[in-house]
């Protein structure tokens, strides 16, 4: 290639780079624009008094870090929706209310907002009156009535009322105990995909209750909630790989799951962490820590930062707090109050957490719209 040719690549080169550097540049406000444009496309359908469009309107106004006047205009298009029996606009003010986003926290109105939206039979809203009931927030605890809230969300398709049902099942909160039925929610809510359940499922299967003990099932259970990185889970996962059951013996394996659920917020393998550094090389070490480093880092939080963006997809659900190591299956008829510990717990200290937590976004199935 002749200079001259050399000079009219390198020309070429740069008009490229030029010319992609100002597309990626020019792209960058026609996403406001378009934002903006939606925007404007909701604002004529709100005030033609269309309920969809005002209950879109209002979220996307509060999804857009608003400002105090915004947040005052997102609340009235919500409140308009509602006032037109909405029920992602009751559901979501319900929501608002009862965690104390953009409103003062009130559990009178949020059980207000999810009665109006559970007329047709929303199950999120369903679920979260459960919950209300079950932790007597702005009404009387009556674990009956979260009962027959949390089988309505069940029975509709909601799998994190699913999860909670399971959870009373065991006899949470006092309720009368029927692991048979716990069992099967259980298996429907896992069957979505939900990672809680999945881990929650496998402990029956661990230890044999009410299902015949299957190690190979727990640890494919475990191993899919683990996969999408549920602290719990990966502790669990650790143990079975500690221990060889279900799956192969492998302590670099074990190491790097007890590290990684800790960094997600479950110390509960810590003790099972330090005891295998006595027992691995040096090598084996180094190779965990490398694999650790390299996994995609874990939120101390199983909860959404921002969560009410989308609040119409979200609803309560048990987290559980721990994973396999420790229990002892033939304890299993005590209370279970802390929800699928199997690492460091006798099993009657360690079941079903206290309370049902927002459900995240990503969870599937969960959208009404």
């Amino acid at each position: 290639m002749n200079s001259r040719q050399q000079q009219s690549l390198r020309i070429s080169l740069w008009s490229a780079l030029i010319c992609a550097l100002a597309m990626v540049v020019f792209c960058k406000p026609a996403v406001a624009q378009s934002s903006q444009a939606a925007g404007a496309g909701l604002q004529a359908q709100a005030e033609g008094g269309d309920a969809g469009a005002q209950y879109r309107l209002g979220k996307f106004i509060l999804a857009h870090n608003p400002s105090p006047d915004d947040v005052q205009a997102g609340l009235k298009w919500l409140q308009a929706a509602a006032g037109q029996n909405n029920p992602n606009a009751e559901f979501y003010l319900g929501y608002l209310y009862e965690h104390g986003q953009f409103v003062a926290q009130n559990y009178a109105l949020a059980l207000q907002n999810y009665e109006a939206a559970t007329r047709v039979h929303y199950p999120p809203a369903e679920n979260n009156l459960g919950s209300l009931y079950q932790h007597g927030q702005g009404v009387p605890k009556n674990i009956g009535k979260a009962l027959e809230w949390y089988l309505a969300a069940a029975q509709h398709g909601n799998a994190i009322g699913q999860m909670n049902l399971a959870n009373l099942y065991c006899g949470g909160d006092g309720a009368a105990r029927d692991y048979q039925k716990a069992v099967y929610w259980l298996r429907l809510a896992a069957d979505t995909g939900l990672p809680d359940a999945q881990n929650n499922l496998a402990y029956f299967y661990f230890y044999g209750i009410t299902l015949p003990q299957d190690y190979v099932e727990a640890a494919r259970l475990v191993q899919l909630a683990a996969q999408q990185n549920l602290p719990s889970a990966l502790t669990s996962m650790g143990y079975l790989y500690e221990t060889g059951k279900g799956v192969r013996l492998d302590y670099v394996a074990a190491y790097n799951s007890y590290t990684r659920a800790m960094a997600g917020g479950d110390h509960t393998g810590a003790g099972h962490r330090k005891q295998l550094e006595h027992v691995m090389t040096r090598k084996q070490l180094d190779e965990a820590n490398a694999l650790s480093a390299a996994s995609t880092p874990l939120s101390a939080t199983p909860e959404l930062a921002n969560s009410w963006v989308q609040a119409e997809c979200t609803a309560k659900g048990i987290f559980p707090a721990g994973a396999l190591i420790g229990g002892q299956g033939a304890q299993h008829a005590a209370p279970l109050r802390r929800m699928w510990m199997l690492v460091g717990f006798e099993i009657e200290e360690g079941f079903i957490a206290k309370g049902a937590m927002e459900n995240r976004a990503s969870l599937r199935g969960l959208r009404s719209e």
